[in-house]
């Protein structure tokens, strides 16, 4: 189970130097978050001015705002009104601009390479009771409140993959002459922070359960 700590990411300006970012994840990883040279990236970035965004071409972006009530962004020379938890999509090609009616916001990024991959961002409200699933190929942020991430029940695979552990286990407590082997123990849950991330797995798919909000990032390759 990955857990991407969002205290422990390091802030990089933006290419145009009108705001800065933190990448929680990219593909391939890239040496900066300036060079572009990845087909996907997902990353916060703090809007504290009005000013032009960088641009992407040849890239779609989902922007949401995740903090503060509203970014007025100008495309082209429209105008779209982006309120909280609200993901918008938009070509990296446009021109866009961004100005701040209400005051300094933060918003989630997701940025593919138009043809290759596809990106998605839903916003769900967390549960106490039931926990929400993350699989392989998504990465969930958590927004506000509070949650607790703990690997889930193996499925097929992760039967399988648990049985090796289980045989090979046993075979190690053969050859030392003890004829038994200690099951390991199930993880402990691990408290979220804000905006932490947790990369998703269909193997024991980690499990958040808690109460507040969640951004669920799905990154989709496009069949050729």
């Amino acid at each position: 189970m990955e857990i991407i700590r969002f205290a422990e990411l390091r802030s990089e300006p933006w290419r145009n130097g009108g705001g800065v970012s933190r990448e929680l994840a990219s593909h391939p990883k890239a040496a900066s978050a300036q060079d572009g040279a990845w087909d996907w990236r997902v990353s916060i970035a703090d809007v504290t001015r009005a000013g032009d965004f960088s641009a992407f071409p040849g890239m779609e972006r989902v922007l949401t705002v995740v903090d503060g009530e509203l970014l007025l962004l100008t495309l082209d020379g429209a105008e779209h009104p982006l309120e909280k938890y609200r993901p918008f999509r938009f070509s990296g090609d446009a021109a866009a601009h961004g100005a701040l009616p209400t005051g300094d916001i933060r918003d989630l990024n997701v940025i593919t390479r138009t043809g290759s991959f596809k990106g998605f961002t839903s916003i769900i409200e967390l549960s106490k009771k039931r926990a929400h699933p993350v699989f392989a190929g998504q990465l969930a942020v958590l927004l506000q409140g509070q949650a607790t991430v703990s690997p889930g029940a193996a499925g097929a695979s992760g039967a399988a993959e648990d049985a090796d552990a289980a045989d090979a286990s046993d075979a190690a407590g053969a050859s030392d002459g003890s004829g038994t082997a200690e099951a390991s123990a199930p993880a402990a849950p691990e408290a979220l922070n804000r905006y932490d991330a947790v990369v998703g797995s269909d193997i024991r798919s980690p499990e958040i359960l808690g109460r507040g909000f969640l951004a669920v990032v799905s990154i989709d390759r496009v069949a050729g």
